[in-house]
């Protein structure tokens, strides 16, 4: 007799094991994916992997992290291992520079025991690394990782032969509309022999664009869902409610309990500026923290990725240029300093983290203007986040800090910290304590006026070039210097100035 009370829940079933050796792959492959210790396969690759070895076209919706890669990469190999290819047998298409470069990296490992060569083709690098593209079009590589646009650019040129391709992948196709590649996309395709072309579609979303696009180039595809717009389930999250004022000031707290036990840590920031000024603000105190953006040159941004990989780098505060398609493992930390103004954004920053079954921890700073934003994430996941407490220093005292620039406590006194307020400044409680305002009087250490600096130590003047300038005691309000970098005048002065208003 079941025992079991009518109202208890359904406990859900979990799909069954499958081993990459219980599938129809070649055994090369399997040579090298032992001796990189797979054995199981994620849920993508036990559904894509079977139907994609028979040649049906596969249209795939997978997170990232879930496996994706391997999921059109193994098929691809295995047939290659069948049918050996004299001229390009594959393309494989992705939206970004760092994405074509995971894939290929990860091509090596899988061929390790096969004859199969690849390239990737990517922009950003100089004249000999297009020669080296050419040279190996021309000669056929089967296997093509490419940005669109940088293979259209070889391809006008004539010379790379596609008559044997049999095998497009289009990975991230989602991001590759979104950044306009679409006709590019097109193109290539058109340009690809039809009757024997099985085309793998795997997108990270499936909105309606998408959809419609796939149902253009793709032939009574096999449909595959895995986990839509959910982040993996060993990532950790947890989010603060703090100011904006308060948020460097609360990085650095994290960081300073953080980096004693974690070996790698990646910050999100939406802006480019918000990247460079916080970089510049951790590395002071942690030499291993550097910035990664689309401002740094390619073979910049690579060697930067290296260290990151190797340790050298503990550290790394990056825009969304690294949201999607990198793929480095023991990542233990992602900090998002802003929230994303995409959901799906969200989901692929913290699922930088937590890869390969890992765990991992996923923290968000969330200001007064995201509030909304990030319920709107929550209500995507259909979770509720961790709600962590901000130190009470941090806290805001209720006051508009964003746009009351004469508000009491703001400013900073002689060595004090620019977010904790409380500091003297000059005028009257312009920042939170100044005495009166006399020119005449000498003013008491604790509200001596001294020109603002990065240290907040020194009493070089501000524009050192400006030739013999008076005594401070003698000067005018006009007649302070003046910094020329310094565009918005009304924020309060000197060490007494207002919190910082919302600029990152």
């Amino acid at each position: 007799m079941d025992s079991t009370p009518d109202n208890a829940p359904e406990e859900k079933e979990e799909p069954p094991t499958v081993y990459f050796d219980e599938l129809d792959i070649a055994d090369e492959v399997l040579d090298a994916l032992d001796d990189m210790g797979f054995e199981k396969c994620t849920p993508i690759q036990a559904q894509a992997i079977p139907p994609s070895i028979e040649g049906r076209d596969i249209l795939a919706v997978a997170q990232t992290g879930t496996g994706k890669t391997a999921a059109f990469l193994l098929p691809v190999l295995t047939d290659i291992c069948d049918n050996p290819p004299t001229k390009v047998t594959t393309i494989v298409l992705t939206p970004t520079r760092e994405l074509a470069m995971q894939i290929d990296r990860q091509l090596e490992g899988f061929s390790f025991h096969m004859n199969a060569s690849s390239i990737p083709v990517y922009g950003g690098r100089d004249g000999h690394s297009m020669a080296q593209e050419q040279k190996a079009l021309k000669t056929g590589a089967p296997i093509v990782v490419a940005t669109p646009g940088r293979l259209m650019a070889h391809l006008d040129m004539g010379y790379t032969d596609l008559s044997e391709v049999r095998h497009l992948v289009l990975d991230e196709a989602d991001r590759m509309l979104d950044m306009g590649f679409v006709n590019d996309m097109v193109k290539i395709i058109d340009m690809l022999p039809k009757e024997k072309l099985q085309i793998l579609f795997f997108s990270a979303t499936m909105p309606n664009k998408i959809r419609k696009f796939s149902r253009e180039i793709l032939k009574d595809p096999v449909e595959i869902s895995i986990a839509i717009s959910k982040p993996a389930e060993k990532i950790k999250q947890k989010a603060y409610y703090v100011a904006d004022w308060a948020k460097n000031a609360l990085i650095e707290e994290i960081l300073k309990e953080k980096t004693k036990t974690m070996d790698r840590i990646l910050i999100f920031c939406g802006r480019k500026k918000t990247v460079r000024e916080l970089t510049r603000r951790l590395a002071r105190r942690n030499p291993k923290v550097k910035d990664v953006s689309s401002d740094l040159e390619q073979n910049e941004r690579e060697e930067r990725l290296r260290e990151f990989r190797s340790g050298a780098i503990q550290v790394v505060v990056a825009t969304d240029v690294l949201s999607r398609g990198i793929h480095i493992n023991g990542i233990d930390l992602v900090i998002n300093f802003d929230v994303p103004g995409d959901a799906e954004d969200y989901v692929h920053r913290i699922g930088r983290t937590a890869r390969a079954a890992a765990e991992g921890e996923a923290i968000t700073l969330i200001s007064g203007d995201d509030r909304r934003r990030f319920k709107a994430i929550e209500e995507l996941m259909e979770m509720k986040v961790e709600r962590l407490e901000v130190p009470d220093r941090l806290k805001d005292d209720g006051g508009d800090r964003r746009g009351d620039r004469r508000g009491g406590g703001g400013g900073r006194g002689r060595g004090g910290d620019r977010n904790r307020g409380g500091g003297r400044g000059r005028g009257g409680n312009r920042s939170g304590g100044g005495g009166k305002r006399n020119h005449d009087k000498p003013r008491s250490e604790g509200g001596d006026r001294k020109p603002r600096n990065e240290g907040g130590g020194s009493d070089k003047p501000r524009n050192e070039s400006s030739g013999e300038q008076k005594p401070r005691g003698e000067r005018t309000r006009s007649e302070q210097p003046r910094d020329p970098n310094r565009k918005q005048r009304g924020r309060g002065r000197g060490r007494g100035r207002g919190p910082k208003p919302k600029s990152e």
